[in-house]
């Protein structure tokens, strides 16, 4: 399975994802940079994404929006911080309604993708998520955050393929 592992840090309000991938680290950033891509993994198999704006550079805007199984929609955002390509990216990771106003009543993340090619030619990426604090990481996880983002990453592979 491509995520090897999943860290969380109560005290530290952090869950950090671990994955490798049988891929050269430029495939593995496309992932990111092309929204088609992107969309095709950012939601759980049964809420799949849908990119509607895509701004990967600092201080960049991207929105979307995941369709669950009776046509519900749930809409996030992102603002890019720092992109340093193919190796590292950084955004704040936010709710929205569905107009892409940004939902205050739900916790916003600090989120650190970092990029590390491997001996194999293969790569291992890392996600970070930096919560502002441990209730509002707790409030997230009992969202199903977790579980989401793991079932998310498991169609990565697919993705690759296609390429």
């Amino acid at each position: 399975m491509p995520v090897t592992d999943i860290s969380k840090d109560l005290a530290l309000a952090t869950m950090t994802v671990f994955s490798e991938w049988a891929t050269p680290l430029d495939s593995a950033w496309q992932l990111w940079a092309d929204p088609r891509k992107l969309e095709r993994w950012w939601g759980p198999p049964t809420y799949p994404a849908t990119v509607v704006d895509h701004e990967l550079r600092p201080e960049g805007k991207v929105s979307y929006f995941m369709t669950g199984p009776e046509g519900d929609q749930h809409h996030g955002w992102w603002t890019v911080l720092a992109v340093d390509a193919p190796h590292r990216l950084e955004l704040v990771d936010g709710f929205a309604d569905s107009d892409g106003v940004p939902n205050e009543e739900l916790p916003v993340t600090t989120l650190v993708v970092t990029f590390t090619s491997l001996p194999n030619g293969g790569t291992r990426m890392v996600l970070e998520s930096q919560f502002p604090s441990t209730a509002a990481m707790e409030q997230v996880l009992a969202m199903g955050m977790e579980e989401g983002l793991a079932a998310a990453m498991s169609q990565i592979d697919s993705v690759l393929a296609a390429t």
